[in-house]
């Protein structure tokens, strides 16, 4: 048996991550069924590029006002009790939007609000979840433990749209009801996660200082602030997610299967990665390689956004997703291997406010963008904005480029 098969088996005999594992996977198939049959179900009602941007701006306002006070809350009260709670209210809204469709009230304002308690669910879910995960196996298990939770959930991010779609043909509130009891297991999963109790913290206040101080860690660290500071603008102009619907219908002839597919694609690449990651550490060249990886997410944007074809559209997506997993592992190894647990809460509050700013406005700028311009000038500008972006980080955050491994302190 391989070394590396030796640690993943390693790995899954920690109960507590092998609970956290499954639990992971089912939210992230719950909220990608929801997001692939919300987008198509906005678009259908509306028709609006517009609106499509506005779903991504209604999950990005309550991330941004709530994910710096989750970070303090999550440093100080019992993570699994926050997820378990944040997954109950999204089982629930997920289960209201099912209802609606059936029962005939649905409007668009509704989906909006919908959307909106997911958004902030998910902004106290996102962090706390990050940072249970440290807690849960030793140290130098780390990088492969996040890209095995990593490659869970792009499993879902493959199935969960593809599903999505074709329970959508079946029938509107299909998708939505599946959706809230799959996040309804997580949540049972997540309870069950039994973990040694943390060394007892003195009851800081919540001041401003106390709030704000993630945002002081990673700002005093320079590879830090350059790895989260990539991901957020290159996302943010690179994401083309949001006009997925707009592509499906209007530019390659599809419906709800094909924009599944669409979304699927990404993930497949990620997961693809996230395996190979799991098995061979990044050993040498580490910073160069996330500077790489964020270049190749510009390129095969680009190639996406000039695509007429669905099976080209599907390669490049999956190369989106490539390069993407190689960014996410690296920058959320580097966030954990310098964080302290004390703050641990707080630093992956900001980690997971920049990434769900670079999501969530991403989308809305692409629907702004697109509704100006069109859908494929909007994605072309967005893939070369994001190769522009690592080109110019990489001369202003030199430090970054010069990291070696992930098997150590980052400081």
């Amino acid at each position: 048996m391989s070394t590396s098969a030796v640690d993943q088996q390693r790995l899954f005999r920690h109960r507590p991550y092998a609970l956290f594992w499954a639990a992971r996977n089912l939210s992230a198939f719950s909220v990608q069924m929801a997001a692939v049959a919300t987008g198509w179900l906005v678009y259908q009602k509306t028709g609006s590029a517009y609106d499509l941007g506005f779903i991504g701006l209604a999950q990005f306002v309550p991330m941004v006002l709530l994910t710096l006070p989750v970070g303090h809350i999550a440093d100080r009260a019992d993570r699994r009790r926050i997820i378990v709670a944040c997954q109950l209210i999204e089982s629930v809204a997920l289960a209201v939007l099912a209802w609606g469709i059936v029962a005939g009230w649905l409007e668009v304002v509704h989906i909006f609000a919908a959307v909106v308690v997911l958004g902030a669910a998910q902004a106290f879910e996102r962090p706390t979840m990050s940072a249970l995960l440290p807690g849960l196996l030793p140290a130098g298990m780390l990088q492969r433990a996040i890209a095995m939770a990593s490659s869970a959930n792009q499993s879902a991010y493959i199935v969960g749209p593809a599903v999505g779609g074709l329970l959508y043909a079946v029938h509107i509130a299909v998708p939505f009801a599946v959706a809230a009891a799959f996040m309804f297991g997580a949540a049972l999963l997540i309870a069950a996660i039994a973990v040694e109790a943390r060394p007892a913290m003195a009851r800081e206040p919540a001041t401003l200082r106390s709030v704000f101080s993630g945002i002081s860690f990673i700002w005093h660290r320079p590879v830090l602030l350059g790895a989260v500071s990539l991901d957020l603008f290159a996302v943010l102009l690179g994401g083309a997610t949001a006009l997925m619907p707009i592509y499906a219908r209007d530019i390659l002839g599809t419906g709800p299967w094909g924009l599944g597919i669409l979304r699927a694609a990404p993930a497949a690449g990620a997961l693809s990665m996230s395996l190979f990651l799991s098995r061979m550490s990044m050993r040498r060249a580490v910073g160069a390689k996330l500077f790489l990886a964020v270049a190749g997410f510009g390129v095969a944007t680009v190639v996406f956004a000039l695509s007429t074809n669905l099976l080209l559209s599907v390669a490049a997506l999956y190369c989106v997703g490539v390069a993407d997993n190689v960014s996410v592992v690296i920058r959320s190894s580097l966030v954990q291997l310098a964080t302290p647990d004390a703050v641990r809460g707080r630093v992956n509050a900001v980690h997971s406010l920049f990434i769900g700013t670079s999501n969530q406005l991403g989308e809305f700028e692409s629907g702004i963008t697109a509704g100006l311009l069109g859908a494929v000038p909007a994605a072309l500008l967005g893939g070369v904005a994001t190769v522009a972006v690592a080109l110019l980080w990489i001369r202003i955050f030199p430090a970054l480029r010069r990291i070696e491994t992930l098997w150590g302190p980052v400081e």
